[in-house]
């Protein structure tokens, strides 16, 4: 199966939604519009950035179909799937396969801690399902409190042909090494889940990166990528570097509020996060904006 498409910078987009908690189409729509101009490689739908957990199925299907009818198959769009139940995973598969998402990513089950035998079954059900349509693992352990083993995603990418690749957020540099050495065979593809190792993860053979802070500044991190893949190493390395304190910044926000007050500081306008998230506090926005402007963006 032609897993190509699957590279470069692609963001988990931000969910914009007003006062009461809806969906805001038209900022969505222009959303997506801005982050193709300046440079992304898809779009992740429904990902952890894109506070998926508050979303019911139809929130799902909204965003989707708002995300996939604006890209217009410009870029590669994915459908991130996070449910604990595999019946339920299955069902949002399939209305991503019908809606017409690239590719479905698949992070394993939180709260519950399955056996290597139930994740392989869970994962493999919904590959089964999907057919041909591409599947990625996403591995999350930081958020999730376990791994996806390196035993698993080489059975899954040996023996269903349309598991094709998968996002690594596990920030260790052996673990997404072995992700990509012990796959190579079947052409697997990593992508890096971390944006401050976009660079050292390309140096060991990643093909991109998921990246929450290309939805506020897509020019720096997709220059990354960019410069790596022209041979530009220092340049590459520089533009990291010049990352890494904006993305170390937001982790004194709780998760995932800090990419939207970033955004909103810059003037994307993509509204508050869902409750019982709220916006950083005024020092630590304070701090947002020292490191914006740190590092050559004007306020």
């Amino acid at each position: 199966m032609d897993s190509s498409f699957f590279r470069g910078i692609v963001p988990p987009i931000a969910t914009p939604i007003d006062d009461n908690e809806c969906l805001v189409e038209s900022k969505l729509r222009e959303h997506v519009d801005w982050m193709i101009e300046n440079g992304i490689s898809g779009i992740l739908a429904s990902a952890s950035n894109s506070e998926f957990y508050m979303m019911d199925y139809e929130e799902h299907k909204r965003a989707l179909h708002v995300i996939i009818d604006q890209a217009k198959g410009r870029v590669p769009v994915y459908m991130g799937i996070g449910e604990i139940r595999t019946k339920k995973c299955i069902k949002l598969a399939r209305m991503a396969k019908d809606e017409g998402a690239d590719a479905v990513s698949v992070l394993q089950p939180m709260f519950i801690k399955p056996s290597e035998d139930e994740l392989y079954t869970h994962f493999a059900a919904i590959a089964d399902e999907l057919g041909d349509t591409p599947m990625l693992i996403y591995n999350n352990p930081g958020r999730i409190g376990y791994g996806v083993s390196q035993d698993i995603v080489y059975r899954l990418a040996h023996e269903k042909e349309n598991v094709i690749g998968m996002k690594d957020s596990s920030g260790d540099m052996t673990q997404l090494e072995e992700f990509i050495r012990r796959n190579r065979d079947v052409n697997f593809r990593v992508m890096c889940g971390k944006d401050t190792m976009i660079f050292p993860s390309l140096a060991v053979g990643a093909v991109g990166a998921v990246c929450c802070t290309a939805n506020f500044i897509p020019d720096l991190v997709v220059s990354i990528y960019d410069k790596f893949i022209k041979g530009d190493l220092k340049g590459a390395l520089e533009a990291q570097y010049r990352l890494n304190p904006i993305r170390l910044q937001m982790d004194k926000s709780s998760f995932p509020v800090a990419m939207k007050d970033y955004a909103n500081i810059l003037g994307r306008d993509l509204g508050k996060p869902f409750l019982p998230n709220k916006p950083s506090t005024d020092a630590q926005v304070e701090g947002l904006k020292k490191a914006l402007s740190d590092n050559g963006y004007e306020i």
